[in-house]
């Protein structure tokens, strides 16, 4: 049977069709490809949204604006010398884009106007870090990422 050069690129064609098919069907089948969204309940964050926009607003409108530093010991978050550390309530949330299993959230209970995360919490590479804390009834936001 002698095949001509029209038919030649149907067969191409649905060659070409069914290899990019196969490699659908198994990237949809196969475990490895984890398909989590970045937060369990994304909807829900999105509504709240607004409210760290405010947070984020009165963090830099008020001065009010952390400092990280890198030391020995670990990661240094300086809240500015101005606050009453004893009113400052909140959190640190320590997000790990690459394994959701290393996000971590600490308490902020200052007894200085400094925290400290230990260096042996922290893994090298790459961290999103979000501080929010509250102050003489207003909400405050500090996002930043880094590479430890």
């Amino acid at each position: 049977m002698k095949i001509n050069w029209g038919t030649a690129i149907v067969i191409a064609f649905i060659a070409f069709i069914g290899f990019i098919l196969f490699f659908v069907v198994r990237m949809n089948m196969d475990d490895r490809a984890n398909h989590d969204l970045v937060t369990e309940e994304y909807y829900k964050a999105e509504l709240e949204y607004q409210k760290e926009i405010d947070a984020e607003k009165n963090a830099s409108s008020n001065s009010v604006m952390l400092k990280l530093r890198k030391t020995a010991q670990g990661l240094l978050v300086e809240f500015p010398q101005s606050l009453n550390f004893k009113k400052v309530k909140g959190t640190i949330s320590l997000y790990r884009p690459s394994n959701k299993h290393l996000d971590f959230d600490l308490d902020l209970n200052l007894s200085n106007a400094h925290l400290l995360i230990p260096d042996k919490r922290l893994l090298d590479g790459r961290w999103d870090i979000k501080v929010s804390w509250e102050y003489d009834g207003e909400m405050y936001l500090y996002k930043e990422g880094i590479t430890y």
